[in-house]
C-alpha cells in the first residue's frame, strides 16, 4: 500500500473512532482537525512498504503553537489485510490514548491525585484487554490504579512539559510474558521491570492489556514567560472564578477559552 493510501485509511479510521468518542474530526491535508485547536497528526511507520499494522499518532492540543503539548503514541493492530491491521491499531489507540486525552479535555474519565506523584494530576484512560480468556487480566487491571504503583520509576523520566504521556503494555501467558512502560514514547526500563514484577494473572493462553496515563503539571511553566525584571514581579490577575480551580484545571481553562 502506498504511503498516501495508508494515510487515507488511517485518517478515515481516526475520524470514525473519534466520532465514537463524541469528537468531530475532518481531514485537513496530512492532519485530521478536531474541535477548537485540536488535531491528530501522523508519522508513517511503514517507510519501506512492508504492510505493517503500526501507526504513530500525535494528539495535538493547540495546533499552531510550537510549544503546545502533543501526546504521541504508537499502536499495533491485527487482521488479515493491511487495512484491517491499520483499523485495529487506530481503534486500540482510540480506546486507550485518545480516550485519556478526551477525558483530560472534557473533564470526564478517571481523574485522581496521588501523593506518589507530587505536583502532578493523573488522568487514566480505559484499559483495552485483548486475546483469549481476558476476564482475569481485565479485572486485575481495572481494579487498581497502576500509576502510583510505578511512580518511583516513572517520576525521574517526566519532563517539564505541561502534559506527559505514560503507556503501559503487559500480558502474554505463563512463562512467556511481557511488560513495557513508555514515558513520552521512550521505554522506561525501571518502570517496565516494576510492572513485570507485579502479580497480574498469567494464564495458559495469550492475553494482553494496554492503558494510557496522562500526568498533568499542577503548576505548569508559563506559556509566555516574562523576563526577570522588577517590572514583571506582579502576578497576573486570575480570570473571574479561576482562583477556585485546581492549578491543572486553570491551565485547561485557559486552553478552552483560547479555542473559542
Amino acid at each position: 500500500m502506498r504511503p498516501e493510501e495508508r494515510l487515507a485509511v488511517i485518517q478515515r479510521a481516526v475520524i470514525r473512532e473519534m466520532g465514537r468518542l463524541g469528537q468531530e474530526f475532518t481531514v485537513d491535508g496530512p492532519l485530521v482537525r478536531g474541535p477548537g485547536t485540536t488535531a491528530v497528526a501522523f508519522r508513517d511507520h511503514d517507510e519501506h512498504g512492508t504492510g505493517g499494522g503500526h501507526v504513530d499518532l500525535g494528539y495535538v492540543l493547540r495546533l499552531g503553537q510550537g510549544d503546545a503539548p502533543v501526546i504521541w503514541d504508537c499502536a499495533a493492530g491485527v487482521g488479515g489485510t493491511e487495512v484491517e491491521r491499520l483499523d485495529s491499531a487506530v481503534r486500540m489507540w482510540a480506546d486507550t490514548t485518545a480516550s485519556a486525552v478526551v477525558g483530560l479535555i472534557t473533564g470526564s474519565g478517571d481523574h485522581y491525585d496521588a501523593p506518589e506523584f507530587p505536583g502532578w494530576h493523573v488522568v487514566q484512560g480505559p484499559a483495552a484487554v485483548f486475546g483469549a480468556d481476558t476476564d482475569p487480566l481485565f479485572d486485575w487491571v481495572t481494579e487498581r490504579d497502576l500509576g502510583p504503583v510505578l511512580a518511583a520509576a516513572v517520576l525521574p523520566k517526566l519532563t517539564e512539559r505541561q502534559v506527559n504521556g505514560v503507556k503501559l503494555f503487559l500480558g502474554g501467558k505463563a512463562g512467556d510474558d511481557v511488560a513495557e512502560v513508555r514515558v513520552n514514547g521512550t521505554v522506561c526500563e525501571p518502570a517496565s521491570a516494576a510492572l513485570r514484577a507485579l502479580d497480574w494473572p498469567r494464564g495458559e493462553r495469550l492475553c494482553w492489556a494496554r492503558l494510557f496515563l496522562l500526568l498533568v503539571a499542577e503548576h505548569p511553566q508559563p506559556e509566555h514567560p516574562q523576563p526577570a525584571h522588577p517590572l514583571h514581579r506582579h502576578p497576573r490577575p486570575e480570570a473571574p472564578g479561576q482562583a477556585e480551580l485546581p492549578p491543572y484545571r486553570r491551565w485547561l481553562n485557559r486552553w478552552r477559552r483560547s479555542r473559542r
